[in-house]
Parts: structure tokens; C-alpha cells; sequence
């Protein structure tokens, strides 16, 4: 069995916490670990092998650092160029799978879930499992217990079928996203299970349902794989003939069409996490029913959410509210209205604020950076590089940068000139001039950066050579060093 996750998702209903260049999946937002870390972890067991990924190919680096940071490992990575939806990601990683003979089961998992129960989750995966070894095609179920709007349902045959492996559930019908009322109709009539997005099949009927359903996104799927570019275990997606390909959900594309969908059912303390009060709902309340994180005092509130993360929150008389604070946005929302959030992330899109995009703390395959002050001609950064780790060697047309170590060991190249600093030294890097920084140590390197000069764009960049593979000359928006 191969767990295939997919972790191509933005998270935008968890702004501003969650960002495009760095979402939900990649957040604590539950425990001390990631939501992918966990999901990762609890594959971790005999039988499972080690975990194909699929993601953006923005998110590499960052999945690299966490699968490092808990000692992790994968057996590859398909880096989509963008999204396209779920009937893709898993399309191509089950074509690239039969290609090196290899038709094992797929266990098709979202990387942003949270699943209290490992045991109880391993005992549905091995009913699943009876019923994929006969050609089922499996979801697991979340049996519906409270008139949810913000996630699909499946209506099921609650009778035994003959061929069905015992406590398996035919599916009738797929309902998306229903009103309150009908809501409350399928948990009374207890045939409705939430639809959890969770998914076991052979990778051959897999791929033959699609085509008898959906030729378009197998045919588009093949031609971007044959044309992808391959890195040892990493296949960066054609994108050219990706953006050829439909963007559709599994759901549609094959589950809502197949005689094989079934559903296997799970108990086992499920959450997608896909709101704020679904983050809520899942953490420790205090005495007035509120989760606080951060520098917050609340007086007189009750059953809400607040989440400082630097500054003093103060909140007075509020109810049922999610009062969420980063270094450059604040978001506060009424708990029954957090579903739309998305509907104000499509707001800032639409005026191109940076916002959406990145937190202020940017982050790169050899650590992050977070911007502390600008201006119209200089600009404050905090930049930490990771040990062993180092930045390209480049040149920049238009400012110059003064470096002050804060702690940790800089090499430092200028032009001709490699040499050591440490903590309370500095160095200046004129305009022009071919510079790299690098973190020869064995902890963090941190530094504050001044930059000065007629323009500070992140675009003003000219690479010469690059240990991550990264273009040379850099158009693109939002990547630099």
C-alpha cells in the first residue's frame, strides 16, 4: 500500500495565518507538529510504505525542511507548476506508478487533516483494504453527526450487499455542500456519511475508471508526465501541457460516476481543519469556552478564538467571535460566518495585495527572512540561513547591502574576498558587486540586513550559481536569493 498525499492546497479559509507560499499544511496549527508532519507520522506503520507527494513546486523546499526536521522520508515528489485539482495530482502520481510496474493500492490522503484516533484509523484502513483487493474503489466516510454545511455528503445503502466485504456501505448518492435544513434531515436519517476526501483503490481501476469517465484528464495527465523534467526523486509537471489539462475533483471526475465507489466508514476523531472554528472545536477551551493563543486578555467573551502572534490583543464584551493577528494583517470574524473568509482573500486578490501571498517572513530552501522596516530608499531585513546552508551567489543592479551579525558564523564572499564574521561584526556589499552569505555552523545563522539604493524590488537579482537549482537570472515574482 502507498500513501499518496496530496498537499497542493492554499488553506485560504485559515487566512491570514495561511498564505499561498506557505499554507495550512504547513502550519502547528493543532500541536506542536505540522499538519503534514502528523499525517506523515502516522503512516508510520508495517505495511505502509513511504509516501509519494504531491505538491506545488513553490512548496518544495518547505517540505523538505519538515520531512527533515522530524527525520522523514518519502520515495519521491511530483511538483505540480500549479493546481488542477484532485482527478490530476492523483491521476498522474497512479500513470507514474503503473509505468514502473507497479499497480499497489493508493491510499489517497489530504495533507491537512487532523485524525485523533490512529488505532481506529488503522482498523478502517484494513477493512478498506478487503475491499479494494476485490476492485472496489473506497472513501471513508465520516458518519454525519451534526447538520454541517461546509462539507459534502454521500447517502449510502445501510443494507448488507452481497460482494461487499462486511461494514462496507455502497453508495447511493453524492450531495455537495447542503442548506441547514436538509442538513439536519441526513444526520436523522442516519444514511449520510460527511464526505472526508479520503480515499483507497488499486491504481489500475483507478485509472481505468477515469478513462472510461474523463479521457481528457487521463490523455493530459500521460502527455505531462512523458514531458515532465525529472531530478532524482522529484518530477517537476510539464506546465505547459498541465495548463491543457481540466481542473476537476476526483468526486466529479470518477467517484460520483463509478459503479465501484463504496464507502468504509470512520470513527476516529476526524477534522479537515478546513475553518477557524473547526480549529476551535478542536483545541483545549478555558473556563468561558474561548482558545487563546499569544499576548491576548479577554474580558467578558466567550466561546471564541483568538490568536495573537506578537502583539498585545485586547478583547472586551464579544461573543461566538475569531480574532486572528499576524505582523501584517488582523482578521476578525463572527464564528458563524468564518466559512467566508475566502470571499475576503478573494477581495485583497482581486486588488493584488501581497497579503494573500506570503506572511512577512518569507521563507526559502535555506531558511527565511522577515522584513522590519521600509522606506523609499532602504529597507530592514532579519535574515536567518540554516546551518550548512547558503544563499546563491549574486549581483544586485541597483542597491547596496550593509550585514550585522546577530549570531551564529557568516562566510561572507565579495567579489575576489571570502572571510569569516561573527556575532557584532559587519561587513557592506556595494551595488554590484558579486556577493553570497553562508552559515559554515552548526546553529542558526542570524544577521540584519540594510538595504539602500534607487530601487529594492526582490526582482533585482542576477544569479551566477545556485546550489538549489534556481534560475540564474530571476524574473519571476516573490523568489529572490
Amino acid at each position: 500500500m502507498i500513501p499518496v498525499i496530496l498537499s497542493g492546497g492554499s488553506g485560504s479559509r485559515l487566512w491570514p495565518l495561511s498564505r499561498k507560499l506557505f499554507p495550512k499544511q504547513f502550519l502547528a496549527l493543532t500541536g506542536e507538529q505540522t499538519l503534514f508532519q502528523q499525517t506523515i507520522e502516522r503512516l508510520t506503520f508495517e505495511g505502509m510504505q513511504q509516501p509519494l507527494l504531491v505538491c506545488n513546486k513553490e512548496h518544495r523546499f518547505i517540505v523538505k525542511e519538515q520531512l527533515a526536521a522530524r527525520q522523514l522520508a518519502v520515495q519521491g515528489m511530483l511538483l505540480e507548476p500549479f493546481g488542477r485539482n484532485t482527478a490530476p495530482a492523483i491521476a498522474i502520481a497512479a500513470i507514474k506508478l503503473l509505468e514502473e510496474g507497479r499497480d499497489e493500492l493508493l491510499l489517497v490522503l489530504p495533507a491537512d487533516h487532523v485524525i485523533e484516533d490512529e488505532k481506529a484509523f488503522q482498523q478502517s484502513l484494513s477493512l478498506a483494504a478487503d475491499a479494494a483487493e476485490r476492485g472496489e474503489m473506497v472513501l471513508f466516510g465520516i458518519p454525519a453527526t451534526s447538520p454541517e454545511t461546509g462539507f459534502g455528503y454521500i447517502k449510502c445503502d445501510m443494507n448488507s450487499r452481497p460482494g461487499l466485504t462486511e461494514g462496507v456501505k455502497r453508495v447511493l448518492q453524492f450531495v455537495e455542500k447542503p442548506d441547514e435544513e436538509r442538513a439536519k434531515q441526513f444526520v436523522e436519517s442516519g444514511e449520510y456519511f460527511w464526505n472526508s476526501g479520503m480515499f483507497l483503490f488499486r491504481a489500475s481501476v483507478f485509472l481505468e475508471e477515469l478513462k472510461k469517465y474523463d479521457m481528457d484528464i487521463y490523455d493530459n495527465c500521460m502527455a505531462a508526465l512523458h514531458r515532465s523534467q525529472r531530478n532524482g526523486d522529484e518530477i517537476l509537471i510539464d506546465p505547459a501541457t498541465f495548463a491543457c489539462c481540466p481542473d476537476d475533483s476526483i468526486d466529479y471526475a470518477v467517484m460520483e460516476k463509478t459503479q465501484l465507489a463504496c464507502v468504509v466508514p470512520l470513527s476516529a476523531g476526524w477534522n479537515d481543519v478546513g475553518s477557524w472554528s473547526s480549529i476551535w472545536e478542536v483545541h483545549e477551551k478555558d473556563e468561558n469556552g474561548n482558545v487563546i493563543k499569544g499576548d491576548v486578555i479577554a474580558e467578558d467573551t466567550h466561546n471564541s478564538l483568538i490568536h495573537g502572534n506578537g502583539k498585545l490583543v485586547t478583547v472586551l464584551g464579544l461573543d461566538d467571535v475569531v480574532i486572528i493577528e499576524t505582523k501584517d494583517a488582523m482578521m476578525v470574524a463572527h464564528k458563524d460566518k468564518v466559512q467566508d473568509v475566502k470571499k475576503l482573500v478573494n477581495r485583497l486578490d482581486a486588488q493584488e495585495r501581497k497579503e494573500t501571498l506570503s506572511h512577512c517572513a518569507v521563507y526559502r530552501p535555506w531558511g527565511w527572512y522577515d522584513s522590519v522596516d521600509m522606506g523609499g530608499r532602504f529597507q530592514v531585513k532579519r535574515i536567518c540561513v540554516n546551518p550548512g546552508a547558503s544563499l546563491s551567489l549574486q549581483m544586485h543592479h541597483h542597491r547596496a547591502e550593509h550585514w550585522i551579525v546577530v549570531s551564529g558564523t557568516a562566510q561572507v564572499t565579495c567579489n575576489d574576498k571570502t572571510f569569516l564574521l561573527t556575532e557584532n561584526q559587519s561587513t557592506y556589499i556595494p551595488v554590484t558587486s558579486i556577493h553570497r552569505l553562508a552559515n559554515p555552523g552548526k546553529i542558526p545563522l542570524e544577521i540584519i540586513e540594510v538595504q539602500s539604493g534607487s530601487y529594492l524590488g526582490e526582482d533585482d537579482i542576477e544569479r551566477f550559481d545556485d546550489v538549489y537549482g534556481r534560475a540564474e537570472s530571476l524574473i519571476e515574482t516573490n523568489t529572490t536569493r
